[in-house]
């Protein structure tokens, strides 16, 4: 066996550190597949292994990287053989798993889906957990029984990575799109072109609210949490519903029984680290109908394997735009 280059995270006495490192094969986890990885994303709760600022981590030494694109390298699941494109989006990888911030990953072959023929893997991890759990969320959304003509749509966190996908389906599905960000003057041409009617400042929904507001939109794809959250849910309309897949403002949610008693309000949550894989393959079924090839062009940006480390606490502090795919080969 020989050695790949990695992301590794190491706990000491004085915290954690991370670098770049040569990894010998025999140190892989175990699994029935064998991936080269060719790319993977900067997610928030990749940003939070990196920095330590939460437990995500639960084993060290961890690659973390909770996603990749590649192509597999040996097989002894009857589903997949060398040379087959694949995707991944979670089961633990980069928390419990060693992940994808590395040049090979050996997973279960139950975790994987096929890479989508009219995706390359570039473009795949453009989508990446962040608009996977998009896609989930709008899903959820539907089957809630909701449609454009209900009303506009709310998207919080909408610069981010989740948001940004969520704004770009959601208008391509004919919503009347609501974007909410804490860079509203800064970012309203971006979130435009990728089809935001509106766009709001974050401290319209930041603040503490009332537990009922005028209503103002059918549907909300929330990745941020908190009061967000909360006035999101007291300001949908009789009958809407929230889809909520994101802590960027905080765990909790301090709101009433109002929305839910009094205008019928459903609030979904979006899990996509462990979600069936039937479910996987619609979402990436919808993602690969649905989604404009060049929205995503124009939400990414693109860093080498070593390039990530820096991007964690930038991620965190919501400075980075869209998507962040990592090129590692």
């Amino acid at each position: 066996m020989g050695t790949f280059k990695a992301v590794v995270i190491e706990k000491g006495e004085g915290g954690q550190r991370v670098a770049l490192k040569d990894v010998d094969e025999s140190e892989l986890m175990d699994g029935d597949v064998t991936v080269r990885v060719t790319h993977s994303t900067l997610n928030y709760k990749d940003g939070l292994a990196l920095t330590g600022q939460a437990p995500v981590v639960r084993r060290w030494p961890m690659i973390p990287g909770i996603d990749f694109s590649g192509v597999v390298e040996t097989s002894s699941h009857p589903d997949w053989k060398p040379g087959d494109a694949v995707v991944l989006n979670g089961w633990g990888t980069g928390e419990t798993h060693l992940g994808a911030y590395a040049e090979k990953s050996r997973v279960k072959g139950d975790w994987l889906v096929a890479l989508p023929a009219n995706f390359t893997p570039e473009q795949a991890m453009a989508i990446g957990t962040a608009g996977y759990t998009a896609m989930l969320a709008l899903l959820a959304l539907e089957r809630h029984g909701l449609t454009p003509e209900a009303g506009p749509a709310l998207v919080t966190g909408a610069a981010g990575g989740v948001g940004s996908v969520a704004v770009s389906l959601l208008a391509r599905a004919g919503w009347h799109v609501i974007a909410s960000t804490g860079r509203a003057e800064e970012e309203a041409d971006y979130l435009r072109g990728l089809g935001a009617a509106e766009i709001i400042d974050r401290a319209e929904l930041s603040a503490p609210g009332k537990p009922l507001g005028k209503e103002r939109w059918a549907a909300t794809i929330d990745a941020v949490g908190a009061t967000t959250l909360a006035n999101a849910l007291a300001m949908t309309r009789y009958g809407g519903a929230v889809a909520a897949c994101g802590l960027a403002g905080g765990m909790d949610l301090p709101t009433s029984v109002a929305p839910f008693i009094l205008r019928g309000v459903a609030l979904y949550g979006i899990e996509s680290v462990m979600a069936p894989l039937p479910l996987r393959r619609e979402a990436w079924a919808r993602l690969a109908r649905d989604l404009d090839p060049s929205a995503l062009s124009a939400m990414t940006t693109t860093v080498p394997l070593a390039g990530v480390i820096e991007r964690g606490p930038e991620i965190l502090a919501g400075r980075t735009r869209g998507r962040t795919v990592v090129t590692i080969a």
